[in-house]
């Protein structure tokens, strides 16, 4: 695979659990430096292909190369080079965030990992919960902390399950231009996310998911250029593949 253009590749993936197939022969690329928006209803398979692109779980069947990481044969080695934000915000009960923060510098071997973190309480404006315990903390601040965790080591790639799900309006505006900055010196970002707004507001190309199934892969640019919205093509689009 050309790295250059395939950060991610994946061909053919399925996974089933049981007698449900969640993710059905799904092949798509994400190319370095794109802001990668995987769309679909709750229950279309976006977790699950975060899942499968992360080596969280094993596919039935297909492969998946992440960042030149056949995430089968090495998932652990996918992990430590990219950095993970799940759709449920679950960093340790009993750590407080500072001490979280201290484990992610000590897994990752992050050099001055304080420094960092300092960084980030400030950014994220979460400066006073420092000292508080996991448990203790809001939604919101939690995903403050899985952000700070996914981000705090610069990974060349990082997977985002519903990236503003927790967020207040005036945090939401504040990742969103730290996600587009963040491409903008060249990495890549892969989302997954039923808010369509904040997928036509940021991403540079999409792929629509629907009962496991990819119904298309196109570009934010290509639908401007039709004057369409991404919210009324997903859902002619959805309804569509419903009815089929």
């Amino acid at each position: 695979m050309d790295e250059k253009q395939g950060v991610i590749g994946a061909a053919g993936l399925v996974k089933e659990f049981g007698d449900v197939i969640a993710v059905d022969n799904i092949s798509l690329s994400v190319g370095e430096g794109e802001l990668f928006g995987l769309l679909g209803p709750n229950g279309s398979g976006k977790t699950t292909m975060i899942k499968l692109l992360t080596g969280q779980v094993r596919p039935t069947a297909g492969s998946a190369v992440v960042l030149g990481l056949d995430v089968t044969k090495d998932p652990v080695g996918v992990r430590k080079k990219v950095g993970i934000i799940p759709e449920q915000e679950t960093p340790p009960s009993f750590l407080t965030a500072t001490e979280y923060l201290d484990f992610v510098g000590e897994v990752r071997h992050i050099t001055g990992v304080r420094k960092k973190a300092d960084w980030w309480f400030d950014f994220l404006d979460f400066n006073d919960k420092r000292d508080v315990l996991c448990k203790d903390l809001s939604r919101g601040t939690r995903q403050k902390l899985m952000f700070t965790q996914a981000f705090i080591h610069e990974p060349a790639l990082a997977l985002i399950d519903e990236p503003l799900i927790n967020f207040d309006p005036i945090m939401q505006r504040k990742v969103k231009d730290y996600l587009t900055e963040y491409v903008r010196r060249g990495n890549t970002i892969f989302i997954s996310t039923h808010i369509l707004e904040i997928a036509e507001e940021i991403c540079s190309k999409f792929a629509i998911l629907h009962k496991g199934k990819l119904l298309h892969t196109g570009t934010v640019a290509e639908l401007k250029g039709r004057d369409q919205h991404l919210g009324e093509f997903f859902l002619s689009l959805v309804e569509t593949g419903a009815h089929a």
